[in-house]
């Protein structure tokens, strides 16, 4: 591997592991240059994945602060995104990639705008609480854990740009700060990630390139650390912004392949 493609990979994953920290979508940076340098589709996508792993890692401690007191969230919807991501890597090695292709813009322009109307949305639902409770309670829990579900399926399909689906998805539904919501969406992207890796290694190790995993993997670990420490500063105003303009050049990306 020509050392100018080593280069840029390590960077591609530096870049990746810092965006997806606060925000998401660093799939956006990374895959496009692997197809740059001539990688297949299929082995960009699956060696990429696994390669952002460790910056998860890094990303998830660095947001343990604002975990705290998310328990009853991790619970529920852990295992959502387990199974999420499973049933995506699954797909990812049986159907063509356009199956998505019609439904990702439209999942990311819905999020975009859950996004920008958050703190309305988490005011109704506030009072809506209030009023009934149990029945509220429960909807919105059901809700939450199928979407969260969805996420995942997409994540272990193709992950771009999953962050995004999920912050719009939890700061929603939850009644949590947009920071606390980032936190959880670091860990719930981290087990789809984690999942669909290990059902890549186990099923698909043919598609894997270890060099790109290896490069974008540390490039990404050190990532998910400047990310977690830079990006929980951010105001929620400027968090939000910051979301819905890498929501809007994912959209174009992926519109426009």
């Amino acid at each position: 591997m020509p050392w100018v493609e080593v280069v840029a990979i390590f960077l591609a994953g530096v870049a990746a592991g810092t965006i997806n920290a606060v925000v998401g979508s660093g799939t956006l940076i990374t895959f496009p240059v692997l197809l740059a340098f001539g990688f297949p589709p299929v082995v960009a996508n699956v060696s990429n994945n696994i390669g952002l792993v460790p910056g998860g890692v890094t990303a998830t401690l660095g947001y343990r602060t604002e975990l705290g007191g998310q328990s009853r969230n991790m619970r529920l919807l852990a295992p959502m995104s387990l199974l999420g991501a499973a049933s995506g890597a699954l797909l990812l090695l049986r159907l063509p990639a356009s199956a998505f292709e019609a439904i990702v813009p439209v999942l990311l322009a819905i999020s975009l705008v859950l996004v920008v109307l958050q703190p309305r949305i988490q005011a109704v639902v506030a009072r809506r609480r209030s009023a009934a409770p149990s029945s509220s309670e429960s909807g919105h829990q059901r809700l939450v854990m199928a979407g969260t579900f969805v996420a995942g399926v997409y994540g272990g399909y193709f992950g771009a740009a999953q962050g995004v689906l999920l912050v719009g998805l939890l700061g929603s539904l939850l009644p949590e700060s947009l920071q606390r919501v980032n936190a959880l969406k670091n860990l719930l992207s981290l087990v789809v990630n984690l999942v669909a890796a290990l059902v890549f290694v186990s099923v698909a190790r043919n598609h894997i390139d270890w060099r790109v995993v290896a490069l974008i993997a540390v490039g990404s670990l050190i990532g998910g650390y400047l990310g977690a420490r830079y990006g929980r500063r951010l105001p929620p105003s400027a968090l939000r912004v910051l979301i819905v303009v890498v929501g809007v050049v994912a959209i174009v990306r992926v519109v426009t392949g």
